[in-house]
């Protein structure tokens, strides 16, 4: 790399998920963790035909919040909460797992019978250690809570966060950045205040301080940024960053958690049927071996 603004190039890794694909770039074997995201996920883009759609039985969550955010096609959350919320691109569910929670992820019936495009970003982020057991939630914002600026030929919407002059209403337990950017060929996009940054490139090709880095890629930034990200084509990038967290964190199946005792105690209850179900369904993902 060029000079020492980079840390650290992630490649995607692919990880099949059955109906679908996704491009896995956190966690990675050298870095965990960018501020409090943990996981993040890049789903398609994928077709599905008529008859086929994401189908992913209940799981359970400790830890953790989720966030969801597409680009193109729909899915239905479900949870043990009890909300039923389809989310829809430019949309976020936030959902705050906390001590427990059990979602599902499928689509509706009018979405089953047509089929769609799906392309999004499925992401958690880790709970600071003095909440990760507080009472779990979710929250949906539309498309129209969602604020958005403009700057140099590029549309930046402010998902999480607060940045360039702009304020999320997405309730948060730790400073979080996560922005959506949408940059035509040349526009220049300054950095967001962060104390731990990446850049995530979607599609297109972008340049930082003379990095060439391409669709599917994540550029983990150092405390020395002092050059803008310039889209070389018409790109879609994301920031992602915030807060670095306190202590170590285990990652176990759909578990996230500080504390070994806490994993333990998870892994049993739903093993042995403890959690909340999801009001309406039976099917569920079991417990993995090992």
């Amino acid at each position: 790399m060029s000079n020492s603004m980079i840390d650290l190039l992630i490649e995607p890794k692919p990880r099949d998920l059955g109906e679908f694909s996704v491009r896995r770039t956190l966690p990675d074997r050298r870095r965990q963790r960018v501020g409090p995201f943990i996981f993040f996920d890049h789903m398609g883009p994928a077709d599905f035909p008529p008859g086929k759609g994401v189908n992913v039985r209940s799981h359970p969550h400790i830890g953790l919040a989720t966030v969801t955010y597409l680009f193109d096609g729909e899915i239905l959350h479900r949870d043990s909460l009890g909300y039923v919320q389809p989310i829809r691109p430019g949309e976020v569910n936030w959902m705050t797992a906390g001590r427990g929670i059990v979602h599902s992820e499928k689509v509706t019936d009018e979405v089953l019978a047509s089929g769609q495009h799906l392309h999004g970003l499925q992401i958690w982020v880790a709970l600071p250690v003095e909440k990760e057991e507080i009472e779990p939630r979710f929250e949906h914002y539309t498309a129209g809570d969602i604020p958005a600026v403009e700057r140099d030929d590029a549309t930046i919407t402010i998902i999480i966060g607060e940045a360039f002059g702009r304020a999320s209403p997405v309730r948060t337990e730790s400073t979080t950045i996560y922005a959506a950017v949408e940059a035509q060929e040349g526009a220049s996009v300054e950095l967001p205040e962060a104390e731990e940054l990446a850049v995530y490139v979607v599609d297109g090709d972008v340049d930082i301080a003379g990095n060439s880095i391409g669709g599917g890629v994540m550029a983990i930034l150092s405390d020395r940024r002092d050059a803008p990200v310039i889209a070389k084509s018409p790109s879609r990038f994301m920031f992602a960053g915030g807060d670095r967290l306190e202590g170590d964190r285990e990652i176990w199946w759909n578990f996230v958690s500080s504390s070994p005792k806490l994993m333990a105690a998870a892994k049993e209850a739903w093993k042995s049927g403890q959690f909340d179900e999801v009001p309406g369904e039976t099917d569920f993902i079991p417990l993995p071996e090992g």
